[in-house]
């Protein structure tokens, strides 16, 4: 009796700590010591908005940092094709080859109007590729205008506007 009543199931999750749905993807630039200044665990914070980070390459097909492997899993086609909605630019390396890649991948996004949100030196990066001047830790660039971030509440108020 005590074998029919027993379920293979395995116990039934609450509603705690279920993840948020993911509702829009965005490419996030892998760089060599990826660095996202005093706004901290950015990543977080965009994942609680109910955004998919989509790593894109800007050399390597993947990218090993702090002993985890990252493999690339959305390309500048994707910009093009629309299957983004925006490009995450974390501070990194500065070797010449991927600054490049970086500024292709910034340019390609204005080219297509995506929002591209910059941190640390990815700020000075954005801020050429679309012709403003910007200074702080994080921005946000959109058509043409720059929004300074303060903290992630600003952070999550401008994501949470994108459609």
């Amino acid at each position: 009796m005590f074998a029919q009543n027993k379920s293979s199931a395995g116990p039934r999750r609450t509603g705690y700590n279920r993840p948020v749905p993911t509702r829009l993807r965005m490419g996030l630039v892998m760089r060599r010591d990826m660095e996202f200044g005093e706004l901290g665990d950015v990543e977080g914070a965009l994942r609680a908005e109910g955004v998919g980070l989509a790593p894109i390459s800007t050399g390597d097909a993947s990218l090993i940092t702090g002993g985890v492997t990252v493999l690339a899993t959305a390309t500048a086609k994707d910009i093009v094709e629309g299957r983004l909605k925006g490009l995450v630019v974390p501070g990194g390396s500065t070797d010449e080859a991927s600054l490049a890649a970086v500024k292709s991948l910034l340019d390609l996004a204005r080219a297509n109007a995506l929002t591209v949100i910059a941190f640390a030196d990815g700020v000075a990066l954005a801020a050429e590729s679309f012709g403003v001047s910007a200074e702080a830790d994080g921005a946000v660039f959109k058509d043409g205008a720059v929004t300074l971030l303060s903290d992630n509440g600003a952070l999550s108020k401008i994501v949470g506007a994108i459609t």
